[in-house]
């Protein structure tokens, strides 16, 4: 294992085509945001480029831009090394997330078909199975979709363009918390799936906030423990 820390066959391979610059960014951002590279962890461009199999020119390009974007501190004669978030950057984002997801719900409510559910309801029995299997990244991924599901069942091109936004650190947030959730969060998913079943729109609002508030609380019990 190199000083980057990454574990065993953690590096995702760069899917071509598209720019060289692009697809090294969108690993190293993969690997962020499942938390392969730590918060505070060293990156060394030279090690980074030996995982990848490229040359350190793309991994430093994609190191700047990672940097504009704030997952990445560049310190003047230290090096890069991944963002450690502020418990304020943690409640500010999640907080946001919070009402995107809850409007999201409210309008999935007004408008999903029985096809729709059964969607939803799939995610959920992979979801379980990952929980009960203890696989944690399978449950991220898995919760991720489940989210971005109902977001595509609102029907508001604006507000999923939003939610996109936060989609990634949303993801970076929840890793750590998402085995202390476990279970209990999917069955506040399948709580969410009746209402929007039973088209409850105030069912389904109050049941998306509650939701990602105690993930909210979670992360933040997380960091005080």
């Amino acid at each position: 294992m190199l000083s980057t820390g990454l574990p065993q066959g953690a590096v995702p391979k760069l899917e071509r085509p598209g720019p060289l610059r692009d697809r090294v960014y969108e690993a190293l951002l993969e690997l962020i945001t499942t938390r392969a590279l730590q918060p505070g962890q060293h990156l060394v461009e030279s090690e980074l480029a030996n995982h990848l199999g490229v040359s350190r020119q793309p991994v430093r390009e994609a190191l700047q831009r990672l940097n504009t974007e704030g997952w990445v501190d560049l310190r003047p004669a230290q090096g890069a090394f991944v963002h450690e978030p502020t418990e304020e950057e943690a409640d500010q984002l999640l907080t946001v997330r919070t009402l995107l997801e809850a409007e999201a719900a409210r309008l999935a409510a007004t408008q999903a078909k029985t096809d729709d559910v059964d969607a939803l309801d799939e995610i959920l029995a992979l979801g379980l199975q990952a929980v009960a299997d203890d696989d944690v990244d399978a449950a991220v991924a898995l919760n991720a979709r489940f989210h971005a599901k109902i977001m595509e069942l609102a029907g508001n091109a604006v507000l999923a363009e939003l939610a996109a936004q936060v989609d990634r650190r949303v993801r970076w947030y929840y890793t750590p918390v998402a085995r202390q959730r476990g279970e209990q969060s999917w069955i506040e998913h399948r709580d969410l799936i009746t209402a929007i079943l039973n088209r409850d729109e105030q069912l389904a609002t109050r049941l998306m906030r509650e939701h990602t508030e105690h993930t909210r609380r979670s992360y933040h019990a997380r960091a005080k423990s």
